[in-house]
């Protein structure tokens, strides 16, 4: 039988990231498991290139994480009680962040949701969870909006 003591929930903010922590909550509770409820920051260092400074773009980049370390402790109050609970903010790639976090942290299983992008715009914005069930050690569960 599975064992999971440890859940990555990978939230983005939207209006449906509460969904995505009932799930992680309900297993959580059910399992006794620990959760890191994890936001990834766009990294903005691809624009180095388009004249501007990088000194703003690290500015910004640094103000993008202090409001989204400000959301997630809300998050975290408002969605997690009664569980051990971390949240982290991280910049850079989410797929990249979502799977280097996890194994890192060595995690039984990974909650996320999913846009369910469709047609061109799968084929533009391709699909962060379509590369993490790809290529996660660890079981994911995806949660799509209503």
């Amino acid at each position: 039988m599975a064992d999971v003591k440890k859940i990555l929930c990978a939230v983005d903010f939207s209006d449906y990231s509460p969904m995505v922590a009932d799930y992680a909550n309900m297993i959580a509770k059910c399992s006794q498991a620990e959760v890191i409820v994890l936001y990834v920051a766009p990294s903005l260092s691809q624009y180095v290139g388009f004249h501007v400074p990088p000194s703003s773009i690290e500015s910004f980049v640094g103000e993008i994480v202090t409001g989204a370390e400000d959301t997630m402790n809300t998050f975290v109050a408002e969605n997690f009680k009664n569980l051990s609970v971390e949240g982290k903010v991280v910049t850079g790639y989410p797929a990249e962040e979502i799977l280097a976090i996890s194994e890192a942290e060595g995690v039984d299983m990974v909650v996320m949701g999913t846009h369910g992008r469709k047609g061109i715009d799968r084929i533009l914005f391709g699909s962060v969870a379509e590369k993490v069930v790809k290529s996660s050690a660890a079981p994911v569960l995806t949660v799509r909006p209503d």
